[in-house]
């Protein structure tokens, strides 16, 4: 499994203001989708989340120390390939909108891909030209999906369901 000792880390690209990370996990894909979908499974590794419905339209929020809750949106499935979410997850705003915000939250998409070693993972995170700040919020969203990810990764390692 890599990840965790440095290798496949994110990165920002500041012309299309996105950040992707993408990394081998020796798990099933079905494990991971799991992990990345069920609000429970989500909770362990992410931030605490809580959604109202299932699929295309649930909201909710996800928990993190320090941030408070932030606004969460279920944007597409086609499991157990991909699902995107939308947040307004943007680190200069102190007070977070209790509903989305569209014009300034950002687009995030789970893709998993089967290889012989178990799942190919890979983040993409975009939207962030319309967060107050776009260099600061891509990479401080950088440095997240490399922690994130690391967590999800430590989860798995130790047969986390």
């Amino acid at each position: 499994m890599q990840g965790a000792a440095g290798g496949d880390r994110a990165v920002l690209d500041g012309e299309t203001y996105t950040v992707t990370r993408s990394i081998s996990i020796a798990a099933s894909v079905e494990k991971v989708w799991r992990a990345i979908t069920d609000p429970e499974h989500l909770s362990r590794w992410f931030g605490r989340t809580v959604l109202r419905g299932a699929g295309v339209g649930a909201v909710g929020t996800m928990t993190f120390e320090g941030h408070g809750a932030v606004p969460i949106r279920v944007e597409a499935v086609d499991a157990p390939r991909s699902v995107t979410y939308r947040w307004n997850n943007d680190d200069a705003l102190r007070i977070l909108p209790p509903d989305l915000d569209e014009s300034s939250s950002t687009v995030f998409t789970f893709t998993l891909e089967t290889q012989k070693s178990g799942t190919r993972l890979t983040v993409v995170e975009s939207g962030f030209e319309r967060t107050s700040d776009p260099e600061a919020n891509l990479e401080s969203h950088r440095r997240g999906w490399d922690l994130e990810i690391d967590k999800l990764v430590a989860l798995l390692r130790e047969g986390g369901r």
